[in-house]
């Protein structure tokens, strides 16, 4: 099928784009490959070397020209890097992608150790502010950008566990408040709130914490789901090349739920 490439030449900044091992793929690994077939200019970030250079392998699949960067977002001094190796690469930023977030460890809320709480927050929400703050100067003088963060439906749902939610939602406020802060200059901030989606993140590593097979885990989960069955990183990654591309020029200020349904069920 021929089609026009919606993020033809566009720069985007993929934080989190390697994944995990396991059966599936996961959501920055996916953005990155539909962000390569649309025709984007990459540099992919994460924090493990061996699973960025496996996505850095399937987006050259694709022809697409990327970088690749070994970076921890919980250092100020490495977003700021993150950006400057942008714009020393391409010499502009039109997409920030955001896929960063981790629940392990998380607790009731009188079981948590304080410094998990921290943990979780840095990570979740402070490692995503730092990245939009080092890159938005230069999408001001642009007058262009684009930033998707990924949330989660777990930012409006109930939870067991308290830090991820309340750091999803803290995302979705952050992103909202760069939405209206930067709109005059042309730049747009979406979220996009993933439901239950089957990567290894969310189904590998509960069924290596419970001892369980990871069928028994997927059963579970798309029981769950409204539309009878889980989502995958892909449904994640149309969303967000949608999003980062002109078709949502209009677009800013969206929690946009990729869940099923299942954010329906709440009533």
């Amino acid at each position: 099928m021929s089609h026009t490439k919606r993020l033809k030449d566009k720069v985007a900044i993929i934080v989190g784009a390697g994944q995990q091992p396991g059966e599936s793929v996961g959501n920055g690994r996916a953005t990155a490959e539909r962000f390569a077939e649309e025709g984007a200019l990459l540099l992919l970030v994460d924090i493990q070397p061996d699973w960025l250079e496996e996505t850095m392998s399937s987006v050259s699949r694709h022809g697409a020209q990327a970088h690749a960067l070994v970076a921890d977002i919980r250092q100020e001094a490495e977003c700021a890097k993150v950006v400057s190796t942008c714009m020393n690469h391409y010499g502009r930023i039109d997409i920030l992608h955001n896929n960063v977030g981790m629940s392990r460890g998380d607790r009731r809320t009188s079981e948590l150790p304080a410094e998990t709480w921290d943990d979780l927050m840095e990570l979740n929400l402070k490692a995503m502010f730092m990245t939009c703050k080092h890159a938005l100067p230069f999408m001001v003088e642009r007058r262009s950008g684009c930033i998707i963060n990924v949330s989660s439906t777990a930012s409006l749902a109930a939870r067991p566990t308290v830090t991820y939610k309340t750091s999803k939602a803290g995302v979705n406020a952050l992103t909202q408040h760069i939405a209206i802060e930067n709109a005059a200059a042309g730049i747009r901030a979406n979220a996009i709130l993933p439901g239950l989606i089957d990567t290894p993140m969310a189904i590998n590593r509960r069924a290596r914490e419970r001892g369980v097979s990871t069928d028994v885990i997927r059963q579970e989960r798309n029981a769950l789901v409204p539309m009878g069955f889980m989502g995958s990183a892909w449904d994640v990654a149309h969303a967000a090349v949608f999003l980062a591309s002109e078709d949502a020029r209009y677009i800013t200020g969206v929690l946009l739920p990729v869940d099923g349904g299942l954010l329906q069920k709440r009533g």
